[in-house]
């Protein structure tokens, strides 16, 4: 084997114009041969004329950079190539694939990467396509933002955009011709580095991020012809462009095989040339989140209130919140860790502030409320849990002119009425009108359990609409008015709002709890602010005006204290009623009537006898048990002796005795006969059965006997 090295190789042999690797230039070989380069590797079996050329026989000057044997090493076993490239071993070096966005001989160089919109300014970049790429292009770069929207890309030529891609709320877009687009249906809004491409191949374009296929579509052929203009991140008039300005970072940004460069390398690739550049920074460095910003027209030094921590991360920030704060800017107190609500009552959250949950009892007075003049939603719902035995009672009451709400129990059945103004023909008659609303419940409500109660506007959003009362959220059972009526707006502002009667002096008031009662999601409070340990923050709120607070809890009468059960009887407190178990032997509301114990025949299977208050009972034969309601195995304790057999009777058991028992229980041998032999001089008896013999005068024993007789 012969290695031939450098670009000098050549091996001459007889006759002197035979060149073997190559040709050294200014010989004699045809000069009308271009030059080509000279061959790297290994030969053998080399026959010239049909002779063999062998090393040991060449002459000094025949043989440039050859030499004998095949030994070729590996270039790569050093791993010069650096971050993650991929090494060919060639035979006199090495060559590196280099993973995007690296570059150069090693992988050594990377691109920089391009910033745009740094603190919040315009920039955008320029370049112009220096060649025909042909029918297949593809578009491919890094990407990083958090913004939702911003220009990425535009191909144009002269003032006709044939090419745009851009983010649309965080998800990346292309479109070619204002017709066939693409849209991807993830988002990659979230800081993190994104490659994203765009393959078109003839008449057809896929879009890819991180690798992955994101969607694809049938296109019309595109054409990029040289003095083409790419546009980078926005243009010079932003009112023909699709979106607003790009905010974020973009790296190794490529046409095809063309780099298109913010700022150059050392390495040399194919570039698409710079045109312009404006407010495009090195490096991928955020914005400072944590800087001083603006919040209802106040200028804060930190974005994290109530004492909160700021650390700014990339185009973001974070905060940490002292105890009991939330929210991103720990703007969110969490009220209720800080205990505001007295005992006796439960702390809810609500939005930007806190309620006390409590319920009352009909000894607290008839307590009234008004807007505080901030409320501004629409009051379309009116919820609240009830507790009560009352078959009558007037729960909650408003009136303002013509328009009042009326809740109340009815023969223990909730119903509901409202009259609201509703504005009919607004524009032509001016026209206040009135509807009324009635609706009940399906079920009674006063059998002393909580209810949950809903009532609310079918269609909230108009102004008059069918109303519907859900209790214990049985929808099939909700009750729909027949007529329109309007929202509880009159309730905002004015009006004198009563909960657990018609008026303070007025008859007919609750006997029961109530849970926190809301109209429209704002809550009656029944704590006054100078009952809670906090100030209620919420801007919407109805202000208790009643001077006497309620009775918080929910225990009902002390209906036991008394001892209305008699006779032994136990009292159960049911609310607001009570239950007697009476003792045996007696009966009744109060437990004051005597029962015969036995008129009931407790006793299954015996006979009863009255016992004093209570009964006794005498089992018949197989049963026992206080009413001799058990079945008893007869033969379990059976008293058939001498291995006597226990055979199941209906009502009683038998003995099956062995030989020579007999008797109910086996207790017993049986009578046997007797026979007596001899004359009247000499006679001679057998007994239990023993045979007589004349002659002899002796006893023949049957079996199970011995003995002379």
């Amino acid at each position: 084997m012969a290695p031939v090295q450098g670009t000098l190789n050549r091996l001459v042999s007889h006759p002197q114009n035979t060149f073997i690797g190559g040709v050294l230039q200014g010989s004699d070989g045809p000069s009308e041969s271009p030059a080509l380069p000279a061959f790297i590797g290994c030969m053998r079996d080399v026959f010239v004329d049909w002779e063999l050329i062998v090393p040991e026989e060449w002459l000094k000057d025949s043989a440039v950079n050859v030499s004998p044997g095949c030994s070729y090493g590996d270039h790569c076993q050093d791993l010069p190539c650096q971050n993650g490239g991929q090494c060919v071993s060639l035979w006199q070096n090495y060559q590196c694939w280099c993973p995007r966005p690296y570059e150069g001989h090693h992988c050594e160089e990377e691109p920089v990467t391009a910033r745009f919109g740094n603190d919040d300014s315009h920039s955008f970049a320029t370049f112009t396509v220096t060649d025909d790429p042909g029918p297949n292009l593809s578009i491919s770069l890094y990407l990083r933002t958090r913004r939702h929207n911003g220009l990425l890309l535009v191909l144009a030529r002269n003032s006709s955009q044939y090419l745009q891609m851009w983010l649309e709320g965080g998800r990346v877009t292309v479109q070619l011709n204002s017709f066939e687009s693409l849209k991807a249906e993830s988002q990659i809004d979230d800081g993190e580095v994104h490659f994203v491409s765009v393959e078109m191949l003839e008449n057809h374009m896929a879009l890819y991020i991180d690798a992955q296929k994101k969607g694809d579509v049938e296109i019309r052929t595109v054409s990029v012809h040289a003095g083409d203009t790419v546009y980078v991140g926005g243009m010079l008039e932003m009112s023909s462009a699709v979106s607003g300005y790009f905010k974020g970072c973009i790296q190794d940004l490529r046409i095809n095989d063309n780099r298109l460069q913010f700022f150059g390398l050392d390495t040399s690739v194919r570039t698409y040339p710079l045109e312009f550049m404006e407010n495009v920074t090195t490096g991928c460095s955020g914005d400072n989140a944590c800087s001083p910003i603006t919040s209802g027209g106040e200028f804060l030094d930190n974005p994290c209130l109530n004492g909160g921590m700021c650390y700014s991360k990339w185009e973001d920030f974070t905060c940490t919140c002292p105890p009991s704060t939330t929210g991103q800017h720990c703007e969110e107190v969490r009220w209720c860790e800080l205990s505001p609500c007295p005992t006796g009552s439960e702390c809810r959250m609500l939005n930007k502030g806190y309620e006390c949950n409590a319920t009352f009892l009909k000894e607290s007075t008839v307590l009234s409320y008004q807007g505080n003049g901030h409320i501004s939603r629409n009051l379309t719902n009116l919820s609240f849990n009830l507790r009560t035995r009352q078959n009558n009672a007037a729960i909650l009451q408003a009136q303002k002119d013509s328009a009042f709400i009326t809740v109340s129990i009815q023969d223990g059945v909730l119903f509901i009425e409202l009259q609201s103004h509703t504005l009919q023909d607004i524009e032509a008659e001016r026209e206040e009108g009135v509807s009324t609303v009635s609706l009940s419940s399906q079920r009674s409500v006063n059998d002393g359990e909580w209810h949950s109660v809903h009532v609310f506007m079918v269609a909230p959003w108009s102004q008059t609409s069918q109303w519907m009362l859900v209790v214990d959220e049985e929808i099939e059972e909700a009750s729909t008015s027949r007529s329109l009526g309007g929202n509880m707006d009159f309730l905002r502002h004015g009006v004198d709002i009563f909960l657990g009667g018609l008026a303070p002096d007025a008859s007919s008031s609750l006997a029961g709890c109530l849970g926190t009662v809301e109209l429209g999601g704002i809550a009656l409070p029944y704590l006054r602010s100078s009952d809670v340990s906090l100030p209620r923050l919420q801007d919407e709120q109805f202000i208790q005006m009643t001077l006497e607070p309620p009775l918080l809890g929910c225990t009902g009468a002390p209906v036991c204290e008394p001892k209305p059960c008699l006779n032994g009887g136990e009292c159960q407190d049911l609310f607001n009623t009570y239950n007697c178990s009476c003792a045996e032997g007696w009966s009744g509301r109060h437990c004051d009537f005597y029962t015969n114990t036995c008129a009931s025949s407790p006793c299954v299977h015996g006979n009863c006898s009255v016992n004093g208050l209570t009964y006794e009972c005498t089992c018949e034969l197989g049963y026992a048990g206080v009413d001799c309601e058990e079945e008893v195995d007869m033969c379990e304790n059976h008293l058939c002796a001498h291995g006597g057999t226990c055979l199941h009777g209906p009502d009683r058991y038998a003995c099956l005795c062995p030989e020579n028992y007999t008797g109910p229980l086996c207790n017993r041998r049986p009578k046997l006969p007797v026979s007596v032999c001899g004359d009247h001089t000499r006679n001679y008896t057998c007994f239990n059965g023993g045979n007589c013999t004349d002659k002899e005068l002796s006893c023949d024993c049957p079996p199970g006997f011995i003995g002379h007789r």
